[in-house]
């Protein structure tokens, strides 16, 4: 257990140094993290063996694993803080309309690449494999994109839209992901799975709204009874990490696999407790600073976990550019015509779908479970270099298709650091 501590310090302190050296060349501090994480993993640093200095196998890292879960959760909640019903009323229709059709959009390029290549060399690829891809393509990761956000302050109309869109992204990848994934089963089987295919992802999504129903009201319920700041912050952790607890849960009913969306589930809890308390806004931002030591975990751990040994496949190097490029001008020009339907500004239209491009960890679970398929080792191995190249790119495109919009505006330094008051007189615990 002391070495697990003195690794998880030795994370932050890697992340922290590292944020340093990349404001020098204005990167996100996100990237920074990335590839603090890559630096201390099992393919660098991690080699030399030293317990507690860097991470020595795969394993290592993922018996951290959940940490990335609660920070995930938190992630979530926050997000969910953005779809409050003065700002529905708005853009509840362009989000919604733009969520879905970029993902489909998306879904649809990667598949004809994917199978044209199948179709000229079908030993490269199978025909189940490019289904599977096609889908995984839809996925975004919020992640990044909402701590490139927090970290420039970035604010106006492409923003609001951009972290609806990255929420609604993830629930429909999902459907499409189990759409896609049951017909490449059913290719290889030669037998359909409705239950697979239609009730279990619809149990999903309905299950993890109505724990995150639940969790929002219970939340706003309890909440009322505390006044003091740091309890009223305590109560809304231990809510969000019980949350991540319970959607981590999974149990049979009848045949059917039963479970919950985690991400969809504190994407719920937060839209639900934000609209239903009138001082939700305050606990928000004091969240937020609690949690930003474990979003820096959670990042270093996902560069750590970025598998460099598929950089040696040269199969995988090819189908994963193909599906990297086919994947971006799905995003760009799926976001651009979902936002030309819903009439929003040319700038929107230009430059929402550049931000949608960060892909992580819900891709990577996707991957997981297409393992199963009679080649999933190349769907796997493709969706690692894709995350590897995303993760590493994409929160700083981020960053420039915003500043393009107009939304940041990088400032000068500035320090944090205030002198002591001497005067520790009257002081009162919040």
């Amino acid at each position: 257990m002391e070495y697990m501590l003195i690794l998880l310090s030795f994370s932050i302190l890697s992340g922290l140094i590292m944020s340093r050296a990349a404001k020098m060349v204005n990167l996100p501090s996100v990237t920074a993290y990335l590839v603090a994480g890559l630096l201390i993993g099992p393919f660098v640093l991690g080699r030399a063996g030293i317990r507690g200095i860097g991470f020595s196998t795969m394993e290592e890292v993922n018996s951290f694993s959940i940490i990335s879960q609660a920070a995930l959760g938190f992630i979530a909640f926050e997000i969910g803080n953005e779809f409050r019903l003065k700002d529905l009323k708005t853009m509840g229709r362009s989000a919604i309309t733009v969520g879905i059709l970029q993902a489909v959009i998306t879904t649809i390029v990667v598949d004809i690449a994917l199978l044209s290549l199948h179709f000229l060399f079908p030993s490269l690829i199978s025909m189940s494999s490019a289904i599977t891809l096609g889908a995984i393509a839809a996925a975004t990761a919020p992640a990044a994109t909402l701590m490139v956000v927090k970290q420039y302050k970035a604010q106006g109309p492409m923003t609001k839209l951009l972290l609806m869109v990255v929420a609604i992204d993830d629930a429909v990848g999902l459907v499409l992901f189990s759409l896609s994934f049951g017909m490449a089963t059913a290719m290889e089987t030669g037998a359909i799975s409705i239950t697979g295919v239609l009730v279990e992802p619809l149990v999903e999504l309905v299950l993890s709204i109505l724990l995150g129903v639940l969790g929002g009201v219970g939340l706003n319920v309890l909440e009322k009874y505390f006044h003091s700041r740091s309890k009223r912050m305590s109560l809304a952790v231990a809510f969000v990490m019980m949350t991540v607890g319970v959607s981590m849960l999974t149990w049979k009913v009848g045949g059917v696999k039963c479970g919950f969306s985690l991400l969809l589930v504190c994407m719920v809890e937060g839209t639900v407790f934000c609209n239903i308390n009138e001082t939700s806004q305050e606990l928000m931002d004091r969240v937020d600073r609690w949690t930003g030591p474990l979003n820096m975990l959670f990042f270093v751990l996902s560069g750590a976990e970025l598998d460099l040994s598929v950089l040696s496949n040269p199969m995988v190097l090819f189908i994963g550019l193909v599906f990297i490029a086919f994947r971006s001008l799905g995003k760009i020009s799926g976001a651009y015509l979902s936002c030309r339907m819903e009439k929003t500004s040319p700038i929107i239209q230009k430059y929402l779908g550049i931000t949608l491009l960060p892909q992580a960890g819900v891709a990577l679970g996707m991957a997981l479970t297409a393992r199963n398929l009679a080649d999933g080792e190349v769907v796997g191995n493709v969706v690692l270099f894709a995350v590897l190249l995303y993760e590493l790119f994409g929160p700083t495109l981020t960053k420039w298709a915003l500043l393009k919009a107009g939304e940041i505006s990088i400032e000068g330094k500035k320090s944090a650091r205030t002198p002591n008051s001497g005067d520790t007189v009257g002081m009162t615990i919040s």
